[in-house]
């Protein structure tokens, strides 16, 4: 019997929640959660802008450990630069 640990694969926007807790094998890595978790077949045509494990970035090959969170992230609506323009009044 193989092993498997647990993880949760998280996504928000300013809708809705999803968190979705899945266990997979030992050794799996971030794209083989989150295709576990269904969470990316429940947002037709959202395009992850990246992943996080508790915050800090991850890679898709990245390995997981039990207990991990992973996250995926939205692209961000507006250019942080651009916004810091408009604000200063330039």
């Amino acid at each position: 019997m193989a092993e498997t640990i647990r993880v949760e694969v998280a996504y928000a926007d300013p809708r809705r929640q999803m968190l979705r807790t899945v266990d997979v094998a030992v050794g799996s890595t971030v794209a083989e959660a989150v295709t576990a978790s269904g969470i990316l077949a429940a947002l037709p045509g959202f395009i992850p802008a990246g992943f996080g494990i508790f915050s800090q970035p991850a890679s898709t090959a990245t390995v997981l450990r039990d207990g991990d969170r992973v996250e995926l992230y939205r692209p961000l609506p507006v250019d942080p630069k651009l916004a810091r323009r408009k604000r200063a009044g330039g």
